[in-house]
C-alpha cells in the first residue's frame, strides 16, 4: 500500500506521531499508537468486506492511520483532536498526492466524525467511529475500573 507508506513516512506525520507518543508515555488508559491505529484499520476493513461497502483498502487505512494524529494537541492546548487532526491530515494528504480530491475530503470528513455517533454521518465516518470503539478491549485493561467511559460504552467482551 504505497499511499499508506507515503503517509507513514511523511515528516509531519512522523513529527506528530512522536509528539503523541511522548504525550502518552505515562498514560494508563487507552493509548493512540500504531497498534491502535492498525487495529482500527483492520477492523474497519473487515467490516467493509463483510458489509460489502465497497470502500478501497487504502482509503480505510489512510483514515485509520490519521484519525488520532492530532491527539497530542488535545493534551497540549485542549484543541479537540479531530479538529487538530484534520489540519495535520489535510497537509499530509495534499503533500502525498495519493488520493483524489473527493477521497481526500472523505478521509477528512471521517476524521472529523470519528468521535461521536450522529445522524447523517458519512459511510467512512461511521465505519471509523464504530471500528475505533470496537478496537478497545476494556475487559482486559488493568485501568478499566478507573476509566471514565460509561459501562455501556466499554467493550467488556471480545467482539472482534
Amino acid at each position: 500500500m504505497e499511499a499508506i507508506e507515503k503517509i507513514r513516512n511523511h515528516p509531519l506525520y512522523r513529527e506528530s506521531y512522536a509528539l503523541l507518543e511522548e504525550a502518552e508515555k505515562d498514560r494508563i488508559f487507552c493509548r493512540h499508537q500504531i497498534t491502535h491505529l492498525l487495529d482500527v484499520a483492520r477492523i474497519a476493513y473487515i467490516r467493509n468486506l463483510e458489509e460489502d461497502l465497497g470502500m478501497k483498502k487504502e482509503l480505510i487505512y489512510a483514515a485509520a492511520l490519521l484519525h488520532d494524529i492530532g491527539k497530542y494537541r488535545q493534551y497540549e492546548d485542549g484543541t479537540p483532536h479531530e479538529i487538530a487532526g484534520i489540519k495535520i491530515a489535510g497537509q499530509i494528504l495534499t503533500d502525498t498526492d495519493s488520493f483524489t480530491e473527493e477521497e481526500k475530503q472523505m478521509i477528512l470528513k471521517a476524521i472529523l466524525e470519528h468521535r461521536r455517533s450522529k445522524e447523517g454521518m458519512s459511510v467512512l465516518g461511521r465505519l471509523l467511529y464504530e471500528s475505533d470503539k470496537l478496537s478497545r478491549v476494556c475487559c482486559m485493561c488493568p485501568a478499566e475500573p478507573e476509566c471514565n467511559w460509561s459501562r455501556e460504552k466499554k467493550n467488556m467482551e471480545i467482539k472482534w
